[in-house]
């Protein structure tokens, strides 16, 4: 079997909320591609990538890597996944997105060819389900607290809340919403690199009487010693997100202990086999990890899942339902059950694409 071409499909998924924000800002929808990557036999792989302003990454960035990349796809065996994402590692340094977009594509042609779901070629089945931890944008206590209400009516039981930076307003938000949906809900704060590592401490330790599990990206990306200062301070947990965007990242992270736990990325990080390197250095350092938020199609999704399914080290809930709030999804097979993920099972990730997708490509 050889790869016989590589469709691109550009993708426009407005926001359900065009005012959704988090710190960092936010923008009405989501633009990318759908990469379909198709065998000379007819089987056909699905990835899925898109723009991400605060990890500098562009729809036309990603499109000139991904048509760099399709004359070293073309005539390939899509099994070669090793020396294939090699080779687009030496044609293109970075631009990590448009790389997982075509590992994810190969591991759904490769899995579909042998009729079986991708997590088979990833270890095999260690859970079927995840919870799923949903996103309340930030917004003012009142308002926040209204979202985080309808996700906890949905079936919810773990919530991300999104912070600011403003102390004294950040407390108000996550009590607004604590009032609102009780103590029986997780609490995830992310700050999204707004805070100082001072200022940090401080909002940590005013939020933790209302009760949370995880503080995500407390301080700026690349203050790697302000992540730590924070984590031996404060009895939360503290995760990296925007800081743990490479492999290096993550093993210097570790290295340092300078978090307790890392948002693993699949797109960020380039795909499912980086992220599997991920997972396996934080085993090795007793670092926690999950799956962050993969803001994008059910195909990104349900790849997320087959990591998730068979990654034993997986800590937590992971954020895998936000497609739920996105209009125009590309594909079709992947459902949120009462705050409840399930790994899909037909062959490949187990997702389709629609019919006008597909007759476009």
């Amino acid at each position: 079997m050889r790869i016989d071409r590589v469709d691109l499909i550009e993708i426009r998924m407005p926001k359900a909320d065009p005012e959704w924000r988090f710190a960092l800002g936010g923008k009405p929808e989501n633009h990318g591609f759908v990469v379909r990557i198709v065998a000379d036999d007819g089987t056909a792989g699905l990835g899925y990538c898109a723009d991400a302003f605060h990890y500098g990454v562009s729809f036309g960035g990603l499109r000139g890597a991904l048509e760099a990349f399709i004359p070293r796809l073309e005539g390939r065996d899509p099994f070669d996944l090793e020396a294939i994402m090699s080779d687009l590692d030496a044609a293109l340094y970075g631009n990590l997105q448009a790389k997982g977009a075509i590992d994810v594509a190969l591991h759904d042609l490769a899995a579909r060819s042998l009729g079986v779901p991708v997590h088979a070629l990833l270890g095999g089945l260690v859970r079927e389900t995840i919870p799923v931890i949903r996103i309340v944008a930030l917004k003012e206590p009142a308002q926040m607290a209204d979202a985080a209400q309808l996700l906890v009516d949905d079936g919810y039981r773990h919530l991300k809340i999104k912070v600011g930076g403003d102390l004294r307003k950040d407390v108000a938000r996550v009590r607004a919403i604590r009032e609102r949906v009780g103590e029986e809900i997780h609490f995830t704060i992310d700050a999204n690199q707004s805070y100082s590592p001072k200022e940090a401490i401080r909002a940590i330790r005013g939020l933790e009487e209302l009760g949370i599990d995880l503080v995500e990206q407390p301080v700026r990306a690349d203050d790697f010693d302000g992540l730590a200062q924070v984590s031996r301070a404060v009895e939360t947990a503290v995760e990296a997100d925007e800081s743990a965007k490479s492999l290096p990242d993550v093993f210097r992270l570790v290295q340092m202990r300078a978090v307790d736990s890392i948002s693993i990325k699949l797109m960020k990080l380039g795909g499912i086999h980086p992220a599997k390197a991920a997972a396996a250095m934080c085993k090795a350092a007793n670092v926690r990890c999950r799956v962050g938020a993969a803001v994008g199609s059910r195909i990104v999704n349900a790849a997320c899942m087959h990591f998730i399914a068979s990654t034993p080290n997986i800590d937590y809930a992971c954020e895998v339902g936000e497609f739920s709030r996105l209009l125009n999804d590309p594909a079709t097979g992947l459902e949120v059950e009462r705050g409840t993920l399930r790994v899909p099972s037909g062959p490949g990730l187990g997702v389709a694409l629609r019919q006008p997708v597909l007759a476009e490509a």
